[in-house]
């Protein structure tokens, strides 16, 4: 079997070793040893784009905005940058600054070296705290790809993008008829209940992944923002951590 090469090594937001591998033509990033996220796995995370931008509705005449929270690597910003037209901008959420060195590097290729897309803007920080501070209506669409997902997280910090506070951060931040669309590691749990207390529509797409999961039914979870709804989703408190490099 070809062994591992490691490309690069930096640190993660807690403290630990991060490492960007490579064996044959698979990429593989890993943290505290542990496998994050691999260049095998990028059907369910161009689906959290497709799909996403696939709910959006008709644009009256202004151009699109679309954030992708969790850069990985690049898959979910170029399905964006696909379903979307040629005057949108697609920004870009990532708290590591190796996973931006990295993408403009080693990655570049994989998915097509999205960030050199013109339409592509990478903002450096922590998704949760980006989507807070944003104006009302500054996206026509929030693609979240941070940790495992709702349920189960791998990190209890995370869990307030998910709460009551960070959907209706994200809700206030969408323009009327705006989509939050969320990857999820499965479609357990009551995420569902959780979108539409916060002013959403919600549905739930099964993706089946054929990666290093393979097997293993992920699931996008859409939710567009109720016309009329902005009243009762008001500003919470959130102070949730993306997890950049990677899910599991």
């Amino acid at each position: 079997m070809i062994p591992w090469e490691v490309l690069a090594e930096s640190t993660a937001p807690d403290g630990q070793a991060m490492t960007l591998s490579r064996r044959g033509h698979e990429y593989l990033i890993r943290v505290g040893g542990w496998d994050l996220m691999s260049s095998r796995d990028d059907v369910s995370a161009r689906a959290l784009a497709s799909i996403g931008c696939a709910a959006l509705g008709p644009r009256h005449g202004r151009p699109l905005r679309v954030l992708v929270g969790g850069l990985g690597m690049g898959y979910s910003v170029a399905a964006a940058l696909e379903a979307v037209p040629a005057d949108a901008e697609v920004e870009v959420a990532e708290l590591v600054p190796a996973v931006i060195e990295w993408n403009r590097g080693p990655l570049a290729s994989l998915a097509g070296a999205p960030l050199a897309d013109p339409r592509a803007r990478v903002l450096e920080g922590d998704v949760a705290e980006i989507i807070a501070a944003a104006e009302p209506g500054r996206w026509d669409a929030i693609l979240l790809d941070v940790d495992n997902g709702p349920d189960p997280l791998a990190h209890d910090q995370n869990s307030a993008l998910y709460g009551v506070g960070g959907l209706r951060a994200a809700h206030r931040a969408l323009r009327p008829g705006g989509v939050h669309a969320v990857w999820s590691y499965s479609r357990e749990g009551s995420f569902s209940r959780a979108l539409e207390r916060a002013g959403f529509e919600a549905k739930v797409h099964p993706v089946a992944n054929h990666g290093r999961d393979r097997g293993r039914t992920h699931a996008i979870w859409v939710g567009r923002r109720r016309d009329g709804a902005g009243k009762q989703a008001k500003r919470g408190p959130v102070k949730g951590r993306e997890r950049g490099p990677g899910r599991r």
